[in-house]
């Protein structure tokens, strides 16, 4: 607990912590400023770059879709100007029987030329099958079609994926109208695609392991995808009008369209004049989808490009990953780097301080500083006035401890003096002195020795001694309290 304290207690911290902190706060906090600013920056272009590659994905599709849409259209618009069908659709019934023949044949040569191809047929004014390379369809009549109508009325069509009457075969129609010299329409050339074809353009785009493409038309309904539970279900829920329009014309053989419940991905494609991306949950397993999508320019179809996100976050993950990872190598070799420079400008510190506290202690060995002291910067400038003041403190200590000792002599012979004075200042003592000047008087009147002066005085001395020796305590007490009163004071 103590240590915890202290880790937050930032004055506490040591000069070497201070410096490393600082020093790593000042290389990495710009550093990782930098670095999160260039990653998001980096993240963007990163998105913005894998959307950018679905909506290539979608347009490249797209583009070879136009493309055989075109090309069949040709094929179309070739054999609607062939002089022998025009002749053929302009002669009576009984003449066209001599031109049946040959006009067979022609379409036959045409059909065989592309395995794409699922029936190529005429149709005279009001709709009926004349000619085919399906004998099924000979007779039929087609007026119900939108394809027809739109042709017998001057203009090329390409309907969207149709499920035929006859053979029951999804198919793509292109239709153009049959004129002679006189601009009168006479009939309706017909090509119908395989729906395969269509599907495997769409689906020959890979997109990693789980990414796939997918085209819906101009109402939002799939008429592409690989998985065949999609096809002719809507994005969204469609208008009762448009709805009724499709059930009637009888394009996709079903008498409902479902919905798929996307509105968010309906509207997003549907009718789209250009690229774009967007994203989606799954309706399997609701996982965050991503897509790509571009409108084709001949039809009003949109083909997606579908990738989980969770692989299209993958780039994105290794660019984090990898910014991280240099993020925390680079902080490695700062940190190591701090750390160094902060022990190096710590440690004269340090030695500084344990020099201090040694010569408070009084046990500073000058060698200990010897090494930093013969640094030129400034830290070797300071250790050496460290060192002149600790030689001027060890001076002036031994010049005071000289002087104390002198002050102790003197106090000692002063308290020794004012004992003598409190001493001889005494009654007793004075009396004492002038018995003593009283008897050497005598002594030297009487002519007496000093031995026998003596002798006559330690016989009195005796004589007095268990009378005086009581008092003489009594006085020897009061001399001692009273020279300890004064030491004291």
């Amino acid at each position: 607990m103590k240590h915890l304290r202290q880790l937050f207690n930032l004055p506490a911290w040591s000069i070497a912590v201070k410096l490393s902190v600082a020093l790593l706060s000042v290389a990495i906090a710009p550093m990782g400023l930098a670095s999160y600013y260039n990653l998001q920056q980096s993240l963007k272009e990163a998105q913005s770059s894998e959307y950018r590659k679905l909506e290539l994905l979608a347009a490249s599709n797209a583009g070879r879709l136009d493309q055989l849409l075109v090309d069949i259209q040709n094929v179309a618009a070739q054999i609607s100007t062939d002089r022998n069908i025009i002749e053929f659709l302009a002669a009576t019934p009984q003449r066209q029987k001599t031109f049946r023949s040959s006009i067979q044949e022609n379409l036959d040569n045409i059909f065989s030329s592309s395995r794409e191809y699922d029936a190529i047929y005429l149709l005279d004014k009001e709709g009926r099958c004349v000619v085919s390379t399906n004998p099924a369809f000979v007779g039929q009549n087609y007026n119900f079609r939108q394809y027809f109508q739109q042709a017998i009325r001057g203009r090329p069509y390409t309907s969207g994926i149709l499920v035929g009457q006859t053979t029951q075969r999804p198919g793509l129609h292109l239709s153009t109208p049959i004129r002679a010299n006189s601009g009168e329409v006479l009939g309706v050339a017909v090509v119908k695609i395989r729906a395969e074809k269509i599907w495997a353009l769409v689906e020959s785009l890979q997109v990693g392991a789980s990414g796939r493409a997918f085209l819906v038309d101009q109402h939002g309904v799939i008429i592409s995808h690989r998985d065949r539970s999609f096809l002719y279900r809507s994005l969204a829920s469609l208008p009762p009008q448009v709805l009724q329009q499709i059930v009637a014309d009888r394009r996709y053989g079903l008498d409902r369209i479902d919905s798929l419940n996307l509105p968010e991905l309906a509207t997003a494609m549907v009718g789209a004049k250009e690229t774009g991306h967007a994203t989606y949950r799954s309706l399997h397993d609701k996982t965050l989808q991503t897509i790509g999508f571009a409108p084709l320019e001949v039809q009003p179809w949109v083909l997606g490009v579908t990738k989980p996100q969770d692989q299209f976050a993958a780039p994105l993950d290794r660019l984090i990953w990898e910014n991280t990872r240099s993020v925390l190598v680079v902080g490695a070799i700062a940190a190591g780097i701090a750390i160094v420079l902060a022990r190096n400008i710590s440690k004269p510190i340090c030695l500084l301080t344990n020099s201090a506290r040694a010569l408070e202690q009084n046990n500073f060995d000058p060698q200990t500083l010897a090494v930093v002291s013969r640094s030129q910067d400034d830290m070797g400038q300071l250790v050496r006035v460290f060192l002149n003041m600790a030689g001027e403190v060890k001076a002036r200590e031994t010049k005071l401890k000289q002087r104390v000792k002198e002050l102790n002599i003197e106090i000692d012979e002063a308290k020794k003096a004012r004992q003598v004075a409190e001493v001889t200042d005494t009654e007793y003592f004075q009396q004492l002195q002038q018995k003593a000047q009283k008897i050497k008087s005598r002594v030297e009147t009487n002519g007496e020795t000093e031995t026998d002066y003596f002798q006559q005085l330690q016989q009195k001395i005796q004589a007095l001694k268990g009378r005086g020796e009581e008092r003489q305590g009594e006085q020897g007490k009061q001399v001692i309290n009273h020279s300890q009163q004064t030491n004291n004071q």
